[in-house]
């Protein structure tokens, strides 16, 4: 069986429905704790796929965060090997890091539901189901983009919004995991950013969640059952 290692760094941020597609792709899934765990480098290396999530941090607080700096040592190293990883929000935001290139806050606050335009190469590729559907948005930096990266998605606002290398890698700015019925444990868990954040509210983001949510899900199931299935069969360590 395959396996799949997913770095989490705040608890209701989990893989979602990523979960499932992961399991039902043959996956193995186990969580480390980015913060609680020790990330062993060659464990990290040696899973057939690295899964990083997101969370409300700046990848350039490594200073503070100083479990960081495993984390964008450990993507590097896959990045370098051309295995499979898959970064999602601050996860995306760590792979370009890992790729020597700048994190730093995009001066707006993209936080709830909105379509990202894909790019000629996003439409081509896996996540060309996306169309013209709301995805849910929850970030404040941005980053630049990797070399040999292709763009995939733009927003008005945040041009770089999902990024791929090769067939290995993949990041995404905004939340293609999310499952609907947790989203209640966001709310909550980020209270004092969707408080601080004027344009936003939870009444509205529950609304814009019923109206988006279902045809995002199913869309965002294909999306990442198309990813894996198009994945080398390379295996560290194996």
């Amino acid at each position: 069986m395959k396996t799949a290692i997913a770095l989490r760094h705040v608890h209701f941020e989990d893989l979602g429905l990523l979960g499932e597609v992961l399991t039902s792709s043959g996956y193995q899934v186990e969580y480390r704790e980015a913060a609680m765990h020790h990330l062993d480098p060659r464990e990290l290396r040696a899973a057939d796929l690295l899964v990083v999530l997101g969370g409300p941090i700046g990848v350039y607080e490594d200073d503070v965060y100083t479990f960081l700096s495993d984390e964008i040592a450990a993507v590097k190293a896959r990045l370098e090997a051309e295995t499979p990883v898959l970064g999602i929000c601050l996860g995306a935001q760590i792979m370009a890091r890992a790729a020597g290139k700048r994190v730093y806050p995009s001066g707006v606050k993209e936080l709830g539901w909105a379509p990202v335009a894909l790019t000629e190469a996003g439409r081509r590729s896996v996540l060309g189901p996306l169309g013209n559907l709301s995805v849910l948005h929850w970030h404040g930096d941005t980053f630049d983009l990797p070399d040999g990266a292709e763009l995939l998605a733009s927003t008005e606002a945040v041009r770089h919004q999902a990024f791929a290398i090769g067939r290995h890698a993949l990041g995404l700015q905004f939340h293609l995991e999310a499952q609907p019925a947790q989203l209640e444990r966001w709310y909550i868990g980020h209270a004092c950013e969707i408080a601080a954040t004027p344009t936003i509210d939870v009444p509205t983001l529950r609304k814009q969640a019923a109206q988006a949510a279902p045809a995002l899900s199913a869309a965002a199931r294909r999306v990442f059952g198309q990813w894996l299935a198009d994945l080398p069969d390379i295996r560290m360590g194996h």
